[in-house]
């Protein structure tokens, strides 16, 4: 049987075929990147049936005694990590250009390399800029080896041959595979050199870090796809009028995703902040629209400021922005204090801010919210010692929360002398606590204070 040949329009950047031309590839939103070419169809012919493959049983492997760890004792990166970095495990840090990725891979290098080497690729800085980053740093690269390439076989096999306890690629978009067709940053060469470091870093059983950059479109090195390769993928995130970082990871192969990192960024690089409570309360003043509340991110309590606006709409539908906390459910909580708690909101634009730049999906938020909102509608100040949890049903009434023990201790802890709760049978000796059922009883507490 002879092989059949047909033209078709290739997109050099991910290989995406097409019958005709266009002037943007409708699988990457590359534009200008389609290219004619002729396309060999080979018949199937048949094979030999492949030898099976080596079956494992479960039953008889031995106990395996946990991950091998290598803790890097900066505490607020090991908690997100679940324990510190997974010997053969593949990270993928992104985050925004400026934001302090480099910086913090460079405290990560210093920390492994007292144990082992540490090989650092990079394909965008030279080995005197990354020396003065660390003389900046106050970092002695006494096992850290610099490799400016940028060809993803030539770093893999300085791998295979050095076997090191860590190594860094900055930044995965300068990599390019030599085996595959296309310039680097593209999507097939961003996920074939990501595969190669998956390999190599199982085979060798040592810890890869990948930075990657946030795109234009939002989006981590170019595809979403990439994140389904690697073990670990960790965010740096950032409010811009904060000095303050946040470190969170969306997929964890080797620990929870819920926890987060608190740093500060100073000249001498990141700072961990010890309690992380106190930035989401500075400079937290008694005014109208003011509540303070608490959330669990991971295993640590967190005080945080709710901050409500509420204001004459001037003209048309009146307004909901909310920043930090989800619009849906703020247009909920607005309906249910309109219709159960007697509060005309249907003229007023709502404003809502969770202070500090923490994104919160915790529900004993939303008594919180109801209270800044009303505090604002009202002109009623909140004591900022003042303590409020609960979840707000679609009848008005108050729901229990998840560890409220735990969230009051917290509050115990930073000097708060009331607690706003939901009526239940807690008890707590140094907070005086005002158990409510519905929102109509909180309107009347805000009414007499």
């Amino acid at each position: 049987m002879s092989n059949k040949t047909s033209t078709l329009y290739v997109c050099k950047n991910c290989d995406a075929q097409s019958p005709k031309w266009s002037g943007r590839c409708l699988e990457c939103g590359g534009w200008g990147t389609l290219e004619l070419k002729t396309v060999d169809f080979k018949p199937i012919e048949k094979t030999p049936g492949a030898s099976p493959a080596e079956i494992v049983d479960l039953e008889k492997l031995d106990q395996p005694s946990g991950f091998n760890r290598r803790r890097t004792n900066i505490e607020e990166l090991d908690r997100v990590l679940g324990g510190g970095l997974t010997a053969g495990s593949l990270v993928l840090l992104g985050g925004e250009p400026g934001i302090g990725k480099s910086t913090l891979v460079a405290q990560i290098a210093a920390a492994i390399q007292r144990k082992s080497e540490v090989i650092y690729v990079s394909g965008e800085e030279s080995a005197g800029q990354i020396k003065e980053r660390f003389n900046r740093l106050g970092i002695k690269p006494e096992k850290i080896k610099f490799l400016s390439e940028t060809n993803a076989e030539k770093i893999i096999s300085t791998i295979n041959q050095l076997k090191p306890g860590l190594v860094i690629i900055d930044s995965i978009q300068t990599i390019y595979s030599s085996a595959i067709a296309g310039e680097a940053g593209g999507i097939n060469q961003i996920r074939g050199s990501t595969v190669g470091f998956l390999e190599s870093a199982k085979k060798n059983n040592i810890a890869i870090i990948l930075i990657g950059h946030i795109t234009k479109d939002g989006t981590l090195a170019g595809p979403k796809t990439l994140e389904h390769i690697v073990d670990t993928v960790l965010y740096l995130e950032t409010e811009t009028n904060h000095d303050y970082r946040i470190l969170r990871a969306t997929k964890n192969r080797f620990g929870s995703i819920n926890e987060i990192g608190i740093f500060e960024m100073t000249a001498g690089g990141f700072k961990e902040v010890p309690n992380p409570s106190l930035i989401f309360m500075e400079e937290n003043q008694n005014i109208t629209g003011s509540v303070i509340s608490c959330v669990i991110q991971g295993t640590r309590a967190f005080l945080t400021e709710v901050q409500a606006l509420a204001t004459k709409t001037v003209f048309g539908y009146p307004q909901r922005k909310a920043s930090g906390f989800d619009l849906n459910r703020l247009s909920v909580l607005i309906a249910v204090l309109t219709k159960r708690a007697g509060l005309n909101l249907t003229n007023q634009d709502v404003i809502l801010n969770v202070v500090g730049g923490l994104k919160v999906s915790d529900p004993s938020l939303d008594l919180a919210v109801c209270l800044a909102i009303a505090s604002s509608l009202l002109n009623q100040v909140i004591s900022n010692k003042t303590l409020v949890l609960g979840e707000v049903g679609l009848g008005g009434e108050i729901r229990p929360v998840a560890k409220l023990e735990q969230k009051l201790k917290e509050a115990e802890r930073l000097g708060f002398t009331k607690a706003i709760i939901p009526a239940g049978a807690y008890e707590a000796k140094k907070i005086q606590m005002i158990k409510i059922k519905n929102l109509a009883e909180i309107i009347k507490y805000l009414a007499k204070n």
